[in-house]
């Protein structure tokens, strides 16, 4: 029952900071304390109940994922919210939770051999990365013209449409570069993409009120981790750890 509360607890904070990672590539560091207070309770009963291993078994998590984490976050591969959110999770589930409801024992494969909730959870989300791609294509299928979608369909899986007027400042990026030529404007998909601020917001106002490029401008927000982060949350509470169930149960048998 404290496992599943406190699976429950963390849930509205990962919700929280996916809608934050979306809306300003930024979560408040305010969060990370606020979500390590709420389950505060429930660590202070397992310390209390299950004494000193417990208590080894969190500083090992912590460790572990602080080192892990540390070492990506120098080499620029990680982000400061994401670090910081998964060494939160170290604490509160320093294991894997194995929950019961009703006849049904989750994880549903298992916990793998090494049982760091965390290190799993940072495993699935990597895999889980996916998720961002399918859900850009689902957004633009709904909201795009087929006509141009069908003219720049790899667009579709790293950004999305805004409208010239609501263009704003910050972590977004052009996909495309727009160059004038004395034969009019050319466009060009841009691998790195274009930094936005306020030049450049007037010259594509003033290239659109020329004619010579539409009201519309494909950007590209980056990839929001957080969402594979929280995906990959669920997926080692509901079914473990992923790359090690399909390691064991797919690739080792090839080998």
């Amino acid at each position: 029952m404290i496992e599943l509360l406190k699976v429950l607890v963390c849930l509205p904070f990962l919700a929280y900071s996916c809608y934050s990672d979306i809306k300003t590539r930024r979560v408040s560091n305010k969060v990370w304390p606020i979500m390590l207070g709420a389950a505060s309770p429930f660590i202070l009963y397992e310390m209390i109940t299950f004494g000193l291993p417990y208590i080894f078994r969190t500083v090992i998590s912590f460790v572990v994922i602080f080192v892990f984490v540390y070492i990506l976050f120098m080499l620029h591969a990680f982000g400061g919210a994401d670090a910081k959110v998964l060494m939160v999770i170290s604490i509160i589930l320093p294991v894997f939770p194995e929950l019961s409801l009703g006849s049904l024992q989750l994880p549903l494969w298992g916990v793998p051999l090494l049982d760091l909730f965390t290190f799993s959870v940072f495993g699935n989300s990597v895999l889980l990365t996916i998720i961002v791609p399918l859900g850009l294509l689902l957004y633009n299928l709904l909201t795009v013209p087929p006509k141009e979608l069908m003219k720049k369909p790899l667009y579709a899986l790293i950004g999305y449409r805004q409208h010239i007027d609501n263009l704003e400042e910050g972590h977004f990026r052009l996909i495309e570069k727009h160059e004038e030529t004395p034969n009019g404007v050319v466009s060009r998909f841009t691998r790195t993409g274009t930094s936005i601020d306020r030049d450049m917001i007037l010259k594509l106002q003033g290239l659109h009120r020329k004619g010579s490029i539409g009201e519309h401008v494909w950007i590209t927000p980056g990839l929001p981790f957080m969402i594979p982060i929280t995906a990959g949350f669920l997926a080692a509470v509901i079914f473990g750890d992923l790359i090690f169930y399909l390691s064991f149960n797919y690739l080792m048998p090839l080998v």
